[in-house]
């Protein structure tokens, strides 16, 4: 019982830094403070996510799946980020020519 209401609390918390990235994603202005809320809050929101999954996991090896997982997503996440945000840089107004 404890375990399911930590589990729906992580997943359903996961869920609002989710939508909230999103949000970000589609208001801000520019490229770079777009990039940052969305990293920031999907990283906080798959975290949360893999919590409330790992409250219900059988085992340990289910729990190292999961984290690895998370671990994986935030750093292709991070590098992904960085790379747009390094190409937003260098190029300027070209990049939102294009876009």
């Amino acid at each position: 019982m404890i375990a399911d209401l930590a589990s729906i609390t992580f997943i359903s918390l996961g869920l609002f830094f989710f939508v909230s990235g999103t949000l970000g994603l589609l208001r801000f202005p520019d490229v770079c403070s777009r990039l940052h809320a969305l990293t920031k809050a999907d990283h906080l929101g798959l975290g949360l996510v893999v919590l409330g999954l790992v409250v219900q996991a059988p085992s340990l090896a289910v729990v190292l799946k999961l984290v690895l997982v998370w671990a994986v997503a935030a750093l292709s996440g991070s590098t992904a980020c960085y790379v747009m945000a390094h190409y937003e840089v260098e190029h300027g107004e070209e990049f939102h020519e294009r876009a």
